[in-house]
């Protein structure tokens, strides 16, 4: 009667959960590893949510270190001073054009051939206008890092930083391959063209003898 019952003490069973999968391996023609992609396709979607915003203090860093090349954007060239910039309604609609196809771009590396496509044309369409250079593609990249760390704040880590840096200068290649690409097709036509003149001179030339 005077026995006390004592529970015995089960061990508790530890949960061993399964390590997370490692991502698909990326395509080899993108320069970012498994994880980096995963990590700029997440980070993107910050700057999805601002991308408006986000263009036009892009575009406004441009002409703040690049002021001739407004002269380019026939819409709102006559914005000359940063405030005018931040609150033209044509220079954001113009901003989140080319945010929304860099964000096509990003969201598409899982086909990279339609990330290709879509970057060749943005390029080839540079090359019909007037003036542009395919070198002032270049004159982006740092605008839009600042852009895209003023958005982000402090989810723009060193490791987010280098990622970024990675992929804007891969978009800024594939961008001017697309230019170069249509600069060739250009020049090929002339030649056709040329080569064409010349021999309908000379059949008329022969006719006419």
């Amino acid at each position: 009667m005077g026995c006390h019952l004592t529970k015995g003490s089960k061990k508790k069973e530890e949960v061993v959960l399964p390590e997370p999968p490692e991502p698909a391996s990326p395509d080899p023609r993108l320069p970012l590893t498994a994880r980096q992609k995963f990590n700029i396709i997440k980070s993107w979607k910050g700057i999805s949510r601002a991308i408006e915003p986000t263009g036009v203090y892009m575009f406004v860093k441009l002409f703040e270190n690049n002021a001739e090349l407004i002269n380019l954007f026939t819409k709102f060239k006559q914005l000359r001073t940063r405030d005018e910039q931040a609150e033209s309604l044509e220079l954001a609609e113009h901003a989140k054009t080319v945010m929304s196809s860099i964000d096509e771009g990003i969201k598409s590396m899982d086909n990279v051939d339609y990330f290709f496509d879509v970057l060749h044309q943005i390029g080839a369409s540079h090359h019909k206008i007037p003036g542009f250079k395919k070198e002032y593609f270049w004159k982006i990249e740092i605008p839009f890092l600042e852009a895209v760390r003023l958005t982000l704040d402090d989810r723009y880590t060193e490791n987010m930083d280098n990622i970024y840096r990675i992929t804007i200068k891969f978009l800024l290649e594939t961008v001017v391959e697309g230019y170069e690409k249509a600069e060739k097709r250009e020049s090929n036509e002339n030649v056709k063209n040329n080569v064409n003149s010349t021999e309908g001179n000379c059949s008329k030339g022969t006719n006419g003898s």
